[in-house]
Order: C-alpha cells, then structure tokens, then sequence
C-alpha cells in the first residue's frame, strides 16, 4: 500500500511540479503566502499552490471537509519524502496551518472550522500573529491590549509588535485582555478579525537586514464579533502556549537543510579537493563536518518525529528542543555561508548564485533565537518540563 503511494505521488510530482518549484527561494519571505495581498516573487508560486491545494496536499492529514487530503501520518510523511527527493518548494507558507489550525481544530467550534479552514488550505487567507507588545515580550501574561465587552461585540484598544507579514496579511488571531480583575493570566482571551476592519493601523518596522518582515500594529475602538472568539472568555492564555509550541516547531524548520542550500556544496565549488579527495581547507573542512553531522541528527530527528503516533497532537514541551536547535543550526549555517565566501560576502549587496543574500540572512539569522521564545527560554523549558530538573 505505501509502495502503490510513494510511485503515485513520485508521479503525480514529477508531471506537477515545475523546474522552478524544485528550488529553494533566496528569503523564507519569498515563499508564497497567498491571501488576498499576496506577494509573489515567481509567476509559478500561486499555479503550484493551486495544484497541490486540489490533491488536499497543502494540509495533507486534515479532514477531506476542510481542505485535506484525509491521509494517514505514514502516507503524508511519504509525501513529504518525496517532495524532499525531488527539492519541491514549500506551496504554501501559511501562520493559519502552522499554528492557527491547530487552535481551531482543538479549541474552535464547528462553524469556525467552517468558515476558516478550507480557506487556509488553498491559500485564500492570510493571517498573522498578534501577541507581543511594546511591553510585553517574555512576559507575554502581561499584555495590555483591551477587549471590552459590548454585548455581541468586544472593542478592542492597544497596540501589537514584532507582528510578522502584519501588512500582507488577511486577518489577524490575537490575544487580548477582557477581565482586569483576576490574575493576569486569567484574563486574556484569543480572537480574531479581519485586518481590513475599521481602526487597524499597520506600520512596517525596517530591521537591520534592510526587510521589513515585523510591523506594529495599533488598534483603536476596533469591532470584533463575539463570534470570532475562539475557546470560552479567559481561555486565551491556554490556547495561546497551545499554538506557540506549534509556532515553534515552526521556526525550528529553519534548520533543515536541502541539497541546494547545503554550504558543502558551495565551499568545493570555491576551495575545491586537495590531494586525497578533501575539502581543501582544513579548517573549514572541520568546522563544516561538525555542522552536516548536526543538520543530518536534525534532519532524521525530525522525520522521526513526523511518523511518530503522537505527531498529529503535536510536541508539547519537546517543541521547545527543536526550536532551539532548528534556530541555532540556521545560524550557524549562515555564519558557514560568510565563512565559505570570505570578505565579499559582507558587501551589503553581495549575493550568491541562488540570489542569497549573504549579510541580510546572516543578520537575520540572529532574529531566529529571540523571536518565538528565546533561546534562553528555551533552554528553562527543556530544563525544566522535558528533563524534569529542579
């Protein structure tokens, strides 16, 4: 049965799948994203995502119902194997599937998985995260952002940051205070709206790289139906570490690495073999076997994890290992990458034969290990929730 799979997929794929899906973009931002502003950096992207969305395979484990292809954890980690093999391009880079849907599936009622679902897995809907603020990062429970009760309706004050693709997405899933006088983690609810509703105001924020990923966002008497919330009033802090252990093992894909983005590669085209068949420079030789050895362990940890029964659910506390080690991998390769090219890669401009921009990515990499918790954070939670330290 798995055969009769993989030789349908592999086939499916190699009929589908086009020459310049089967490469890997220079940015994570330039991934297709879709949504009603979406940005498309190859006239491919959206042919691609459709193609897959009408297998079920943008989502393929959820319910045929809402988008899915219904397929069991085995026949979609042989489709990922597959998309693997042939370096297929990720169709679809969606907050709304990696962590939106499983908040829905878990705390969202029927009409919610209705109404939002099935457009999460074609692409039609864009979503972002609304829940760091200007004074509330680490301590996340200390948010300030009002909902105030009207009724059918909440009116929603205050501000969010660090808010990702907040200027190209559709709507937003956010956490916001609807009780002032119980504990602070108590009283904090999980809803969400459309970022076209009157009173949001988006600002991109330029990082050091030059991109403008981030935005704040500001909010000011904005109207957001009682059935938009998802899960009871007060749930919010739940539902919210719930997705972020599926935020993380989100970013912590970062550290995966593919046949053409591998510095292997790119240190023989510079250095090449010396007399034994070598990387030439020895030095760079060790430090890049350290780094492979590494990403390899990653690599088969995670496929590991995918198969595994319990994957559906997701890692729990275990997220918080492979967001720091993913992390920590993307920037240790990017600091390979500056490495392998030597002083040419520090020219602002300076990109690869992939259009990789050498500098940007470096300084970008070292985003990866604050944002989605940092790794410090990290390291407390594996300390003391996943080896059970004092």
């Amino acid at each position: 049965m798995s055969d009769s799979f993989r030789d349908e997929v592999r086939a499916w794929l190699a009929a589908h799948c086009p020459p310049s899906m089967r490469v890997a973009p220079p940015e994570i931002s330039h991934l297709y994203g879709g949504g009603r502003r979406a940005k498309v950096w190859h006239p491919d992207q959206p042919a691609w995502c459709a193609a897959m969305a009408s297998r079920g395979w943008t989502v393929p484990e959820w319910p045929v119902e809402y988008g899915g292809a219904g397929l069991s954890r085995e026949h979609a980690a042989i489709l990922r194997e597959e998309m693997r093999r042939i370096g297929a391009q990720q169709p679809l880079f969606s907050f709304g599937i990696s962590m939106l849907s499983p908040v829905l599936f878990k705390f969202g009622n029927d009409d919610q998985r209705r109404r939002f679902l099935p457009d999460i897995a074609r692409g039609a809907i864009r979503w972002c995260q609304g829940y760091s603020e200007p004074n509330s990062g680490s301590d996340l429970a200390s948010l300030m952002t009002r909902a105030e009760d009207k009724g059918d309706h909440y009116l929603v004050n205050g501000q969010k940051i660090w808010t990702s693709y907040g200027d190209e997405a559709d709507w937003m899933f956010c956490l916001v205070r609807t009780n002032t006088s119980v504990p602070k983690h108590e009283g904090i609810s999980f809803v969400l709206f459309d970022m076209n509703t009157p009173g949001v105001t988006v600002r991109p924020i330029k990082l050091i790289s030059g991109a403008s990923p981030f935005c704040e966002v500001f909010f000011e008497n904005v109207r957001v139906e009682k059935t938009n919330r998802v899960g009871e009033e007060g749930q919010g802090w739940a539902i919210a570490t719930y997705l972020l252990s599926h935020e993380r093992e989100m970013i912590s894909s970062l550290g995966k690495i593919r046949h053409d983005t591998d510095p292997g590669r790119r240190a023989l085209e510079i250095f090449g073999t010396d007399g034994e068949g070598r990387l030439r420079n020895a030095s760079l030789r060790q430090t890049l076997a350290r780094y492979q050895l590494d990403a390899a362990a990653f690599r088969l940890w995670i496929e590991h994890g995918e198969r595994h029964p319990s994957a559906s659910a997701g890692m729990g506390a275990m997220s918080s290992a492979v967001k720091y080690y993913g992390t920590e991998l993307n920037k240790r390769r990017n600091e390979l990458y500056l490495d392998i090219e030597g002083a040419d890669a520090l020219l602002w401009d300076a990109r690869g034969p992939a259009g990789e921009a050498w500098a940007r990515n470096w300084l970008r990499s070292k985003g990866n290990s604050i944002e989605g918790g940092t790794s410090e954070i990290q390291l407390n939670i594996i300390a003391k929730r996943v080896l059970g330290l004092p």
